[in-house]
């Protein structure tokens, strides 16, 4: 994609010259596919405008892009991991472990997960209790716990065609995954009161480990081949539903948007995805975005910091901005994580 040139009050947060030496020269990034599109529309506009080299993007995964990120610090290191949701504490401290002590931050603005068939097949309205009952491996019939017998949608509600379900979702590596489970298949379990019976079967000393262990058992997929992980991009999950009509797949709001004429989009608990919907809160399925910056890198990684400013300047990522047409919800509070990479602010507080 081609970006003109951007003004010189946008140009003017953060200087040009590329002195200081390294033996690398490019900012490297990994991570979320999600954010994968905004990232590089974010690298090719600053490669454009800046006297930097334009950032190396790759996709991989949240989890994936953390534990690369992880590894240490040093220029065969990657310098920023984009993630589709928040680091973990375990991740932090396999950082802290390896080096990596003080971490930037940055939330981007905010995306929806949304549910997308082939364009050409049948249209769905649902509700996380539908997509629990669908692809948990367990469900409760006539008040037992029992192996998912649901074949076809009519079955999981008879308001739906008899459509074999065969679902497409994000592999365990993806944000987006986490995201689905605790927002879909946990809300739905929850809210059918199957969570019940899953907590009265589980296992633990405590209450505390009783519920996680009823929490991890409820949003355990099906493993019978109606729910495949995709552990690619977006991309792989439209190339599935491409060859299996009867397919429905898990997507980021703005992949769904760039593929309108491939694809139509279901409800969500009676709400139409949009940037509109997430903005306001009212479609349940969205989450925060973020990218992550190892500060160590500042200073010693040509750009790495104009970069980050750049990333989260108002041009590029308030709601006129180039992400916004991609589907990208502005942070609302988007002057305060300028703030925050202006000061180099570490997880923490510090800076």
């Amino acid at each position: 994609m081609s970006f003109v040139k951007l003004s010189a009050s946008a140009l003017a947060i953060a200087a040009v010259s590329a002195t200081t030496a390294a033996a690398r020269d490019q900012v490297q990034v990994a991570g979320s596919s999600t954010v994968l599109p905004y990232a590089s529309i974010v690298a090719e506009a600053f490669g454009e405008n800046f006297d930097f080299p334009t950032p190396v993007v790759e996709s991989g995964g949240s989890s994936a892009g953390l534990k690369r990120f992880c590894e240490g610090v040093g220029e065969n290191t990657i310098d920023v991991a984009n993630a589709s949701r928040k680091i973990r504490e375990k991740e932090i401290k396999a950082c802290a472990d390896a080096g990596v002590t003080d971490i930037i931050e940055v939330q981007i603005g905010y995306d929806g997960i949304v549910f997308a068939s082939d364009i050409n097949g049948n249209s769905f309205a649902f509700t996380p209790d539908d997509w629990y009952k669908a692809l948990s491996a367990q469900v409760v019939v006539d008040g037992q716990l029992v192996d998912n017998p649901y074949k076809t949608w009519d079955q999981v509600n008879p308001n739906f065609p008899a459509q074999p379900i065969a679902a497409f979702v994000p592999g365990t590596k993806h944000g987006t995954r986490e995201v689905f489970e605790d927002k879909v298949i946990l809300a739905g379990c929850e809210h059918t009161g199957d969570f019940d019976a899953y907590l009265a079967a589980a296992e633990g000393d405590s209450d505390k480990a009783k519920k996680k262990a009823a929490e991890k058992a409820c949003i355990a997929l099906r493993t019978d081949g109606v729910s495949v992980d995709i552990d690619g991009d977006y991309t792989e999950t439209l190339a599935r539903i491409d060859s299996n009509k009867d397919g429905i797949g898990v997507f980021g709001l703005a992949f769904y948007e760039n593929n309108t004429d491939k694809l139509q989009v279901a409800t969500m608990s009676d709400v139409v995805p949009s940037t509109e919907s997430i903005a306001t809160g009212e479609y349940p399925v969205s989450r925060p975005l973020f990218f992550y910056v190892k500060k160590a890198h500042i200073g010693v990684i040509p750009g790495l910091k104009e970069f980050a400013e750049f990333f989260v300047a108002d041009e590029i990522a308030g709601p006129d901005g180039p992400l916004a047409e991609y589907g990208l919800v502005s942070d609302p509070e988007l002057i305060k994580v300028q703030e925050a990479v202006a000061n180099e602010t570490v997880l923490g507080g510090g800076s």
